[in-house]
């Protein structure tokens, strides 16, 4: 599969989408090509150039800006992939996550009630408090509060050269 970026009106990235979604937006006169990878794809009676970058005719909002995301990949970021009853780093394919005060107790899913955990600590815990267990948080659970100007992840180790321009606007460039 090819992707292809998906820019916002302002030139902001803001996903990256399959080449069949990026020709429907095309044909549907929501986005202009910025740029073009060598490959085709071909129909009977006309041949079109896959794109790589394409841009919203349209700007976008993006929703809920002003807070960081509720979800697994940003618990694992604010507790920068350790454990917080160990102290140890992990791969986030070995963390998983635990609710400080279990939901049998009353605890709810919330930013201050929600930790990563290895999953020897996780299983140690079981359904009790850190005091009840013998534990000790590393630190308490807050709801973050850093805010990059944009934060975009890809799941792509090499990005395409052309899509340079667009994604690493936060970094210093050898000049």
């Amino acid at each position: 599969m090819t992707a292809t970026l998906l820019l916002n009106a302002s030139y902001e990235p803001l996903r990256i989408i399959s080449w069949k979604k990026a020709l429907t937006l095309l044909f549907a006169g929501k986005v202009e090509v910025i740029e073009e990878y060598d490959q085709q794809v071909h129909a009977i009676t006309f041949a079109i150039k896959l794109p790589s970058i394409i841009r919203l005719l349209k700007y976008v909002r993006v929703k809920n800006f002003n807070r960081v995301k509720f979800s697994r990949a940003n618990i694992y970021a604010r507790d920068d992939y350790t454990c917080q009853y160990c102290g140890k780093k992990f791969p986030s394919e070995d963390l998983t996550f635990d609710h400080v005060v279990p939901v049998a107790m009353g605890g709810q899913k919330r930013w201050d009630n929600i930790v990563a955990a290895c999953f020897r600590c996780n299983h140690r815990k079981g359904g009790r408090t850190p005091d009840d267990a013998g534990m000790r948080l590393v630190r308490q659970p807050t709801e973050p509060h850093w805010l990059p100007a944009f934060h975009v992840t890809f799941r792509l180790k090499s990005p395409p050269e052309s899509w340079r321009d667009y994604l690493y606007w936060n970094i210093e460039l050898d000049i």
